[in-house]
């Protein structure tokens, strides 16, 4: 009795979710609206309200493809929800934190039921009643706990479900494209081979061990709750990158893309030809018009994060409400209280332990320089006739540092301008508010690059732009070289100009190291290609642009030599 109450109970509530609002085209007829634009709307936003598909159609009144037959692309997948949900997306976390992206983060935890078909936007409400009939076709017996085991190989890891419960998930896979079939007239392919719940996916060789304990640590005996959900996306926009966009921008020209934060654009890498450096085309989701766009104004988010869920059927709702009573009863019935859940396992500890010990890399690219702004001829429009520098924009820096050869010698090594030592300031401000701590830095020669790195370490309350502190908080800078680089703290020239102040750094460097911290010094900062151990100190003389080694010291070498054979190398 209490069996067929549960499924009664479940066919109730599924009916109640899955009921569709009434009319819902009617009202966007009166609007105005032309039928194939107003299904369009309602298709696009999962025919949810009324004022969403309005909102929708009134935002891509200007959108060129508004009158295209193109269809929506839709998917079934099975979803976990609650406690399991929350230790899946924890390892997603931490997964991408220390192992770098994947394609699994591309998409939410789920298994694949129907990979994606389309359907007419007029027959959408077809595929939800299919959902319906499906669902409660395979609610008596669809398994009350789904059995997942883990499966790892050299690029992919995830659970595999067990053969007896998969048969019913892939029975319930068929009956809703069936049905799907019938009633939308559409073709669903669904899937008939290993479920699968992926964790990872074409990962580095080298991750695998990590990946495995991480995995290890997802706990498996917890009930689940597991919902079928109907998701769609534009057919047009597949394999797309997708950015989020960040800020405000209000477009200058007639062929930029007005950005408001939240909305997404949809980037094509392979139409990028016509775009200048910093700039990008792509689609707003929004509008669905297409322009130009500051790249830096967005970031870099999952295709999924753009997909549309539409209707979702769960399964054993009241079972495992049932069963959780009946499990408390027997507890009290046999007088052993339920143990508490543990949050945290031995594995998951320790992982996170490596993870705290582990250093980060942090790679950040110039602010914005003068050329960019001003074009080639940049140096031409703050020159006197007599060689000097004059500020003829506020977006010029106040004044350039002095070189040997003049204004000239920045025409193919420019400077920031104002807005990029504004950029650089205020990332330097982000990394303090963030607590991220800095030991080293490593710049190119460029002009910009240093000064980059100089107004990041600025931007840091802790960092102080002399040299000598520079130095002690082993900060690398590139004018240890063979061919000083001009300095970008003032008038003080430049550093290691001479053999005497190259070992009066020396020297501060030992002092620094004799006070208990390890100071690397770097030679030409370049792309660092192989390695190469000190055999004898007598190897290295010391000079001008030359690295103090000791014995044992590990040399990275970079490309291309010196005409007395000497390489430049980090030691």
């Amino acid at each position: 009795m209490a069996a067929g109450e549960t499924q009664l109970y479940a066919k109730v509530f599924n009916k109640l979710r899955g009921r569709s609002v009434p009319s819902l085209l009617e009202p966007l007829l009166g609007m105005g609206f032309p039928a194939h634009t107003a299904l369009k709307a309602l298709a696009a936003t999962g025919r949810k309200t009324v004022e969403e598909a309005s909102d929708w159609l009134h935002s891509h009144c200007n959108d060129p493809s508004l009158n295209d037959p193109i269809p929506q692309e839709y998917a079934l997948f099975l979803c976990p929800t609650g406690s399991l949900l929350e230790k899946l997306q924890e390892f997603w976390r931490e997964s991408k934190r220390q192992c770098a992206k994947n394609r699994a983060h591309e998409v939410f935890p789920h298994i694949t039921l129907c990979d994606f078909f389309t359907c007419e936007d007029q027959k959408v409400e077809c595929l939800y009643e299919a959902l319906k009939r499906a669902g409660d076709r395979v609610l008596g017996t669809f398994p009350a706990a789904v059995p997942l085991v883990l499966h790892s190989s050299i690029s992919y890891l995830g659970f595999f479900v067990s053969d007896g419960p998969a048969d019913i998930i892939r029975e319930f896979a068929v009956m809703f494209a069936s049905e799907a079939s019938s009633l939308a007239d559409c073709t669903v392919k669904p899937c008939t081979k290993q479920l699968h719940l992926t964790l990872a996916h074409k990962f580095y060789p080298h991750h695998q061990r990590t990946l495995e304990q991480l995995a290890r640590a997802i706990p498996l005996g917890h009930s689940c709750q597991w919902t079928a959900a109907l998701y769609s996306r534009d057919m047009r926009f597949v394999h797309y990158q997708t950015l989020r966009v960040l800020y405000q921008y209000n477009p200058q020209n007639v062929d930029e893309l007005m950005l408001s934060p939240g909305d997404h654009v949809f980037v094509d890498p392979t139409q990028q030809e016509e775009a200048s450096e910093g700039w990008v085309i792509g689609t707003s989701q929004w509008t669905g018009c297409r322009g130009f766009l500051p790249e830096n104004y967005t970031e870099r988010v999952s295709e999924c994060d753009t997909w549309v869920k539409h209707r979702t059927y769960t399964f054993s709702l009241a079972a495992d409400l049932s069963s959780r009573k009946d499990g408390e009863a027997s507890g009290r019935r046999n007088g052993e209280p339920h143990p508490p859940p543990t949050s945290w396992s031995v594995c998951s500890l320790q992982s996170l332990q490596a993870t705290a010990a582990r250093k980060s890399i942090l790679v950040v690219r110039h602010g914005e320089r003068l050329d960019q702004i001003f074009g080639k001829s940049w140096l031409q429009q703050c020159s006197t006739l007599d060689g000097r520098y004059y500020r003829p924009d506020l977006n010029f820096p106040r004044s350039l540092p002095r070189r040997s050869c003049g204004i000239k010698d920045f025409e193919n090594d420019p400077p920031l301008s104002s807005c990029g030592i504004f950029q650089s300031r205020m990332a330097g401000e982000a990394l303090l508010d963030s607590g991220i701590s800095v030991t080293c830095v490593f710049t190119s020669p460029a002009l910009r690059c240093v000064q980059t790195a100089k107004h990041i370490l600025e931007g840091r309350s802790r960092f102080l732009p002399e040299k000598s502190s520079l130095v002690r908080r082993t900060w690398i800078c590139p004018a240890v070289c063979a061919r000083p680089h001009p300095s970008v703290c003032g008038e003080e020239g430049t550093w290691a100009s001479s053999p005497s102040t190259a070992r009066g750094r020396r020297a501060e460097c030992v002092d620094a190291g004799a006070a208990g911290g390890r100071v690397w010094r770097r030679g030409l900062a370049s792309a660092l290609l192989g390695t190469q151990e000190v055999s004898s100190p007598a190897e290295h003389e010391e000079g001008e642009g030359r690295l103090e080694v000791c014995r044992h010291d590990v040399l990275i070498r970079e490309p291309g030599q010196d005409t007395d054979g000497a390489y430049k190398a980090t030691a």
